[in-house]
């Protein structure tokens, strides 16, 4: 045999309190006190000094940088000299009249470092680049170009 039950809020109709006692509970926020970080007020004597140790308590603090930061993802002139014939099957190289040209944003990377020896020539489009690196393949008889500004001065400055 099924019993039917009535629903809870039938059950409190015509009741002022719904179940929470007195009449001054259950109000929302102003019953607990205030919402986040209220109560630091002239009353709240006993919790003053726990907010003066907490350095973080009042205001903002830092800032958000609004340049946004490019992420460097360096690689060297040899890890690229060491698999050309990888590369060059994969297409992510071309070669012309001796000279590699290399896109190093297609390889995945951002930044050309100048660790190893280069003894190929090598045209190569990088947004930035150690001195060592530039020097590196100017030696060999290549050349780095798609500097960023700031690269592009140093460079400048070094040759």
């Amino acid at each position: 045999m099924t019993v039917n039950k009535r629903k809870k809020n039938v059950r409190q109709r015509g009741s002022k309190t719904h179940g929470w006692g007195a009449k001054k509970k259950h109000r929302g926020k102003g019953h607990q006190g205030g919402a986040g970080m209220a109560g630091s007020g002239k009353r709240a004597d006993s919790k003053k000094p726990s907010i003066w140790k907490d350095v973080h308590y009042f205001g903002k603090h830092g800032f958000v940088s609004k340049t946004p930061k490019t992420k460097i993802i360096p690689v060297n002139i040899s890890y690229i000299e060491e698999r050309l014939d990888k590369f060059l099957s994969q297409k992510l190289i071309q070669k012309e009249n001796n000279i590699y040209s290399v896109e190093l944003e297609k390889l995945g990377y951002n930044k050309l470092l100048g660790d190893g020896k280069v003894s190929v020539k090598f045209r190569i489009n990088a947004p930035y680049a150690s001195k060592s690196a530039i020097e590196k393949v100017k030696k060999a008889g290549g050349e780095v170009t798609g500097l960023a500004e700031s690269a592009a001065k140093i460079e400048e400055k070094a040759g």
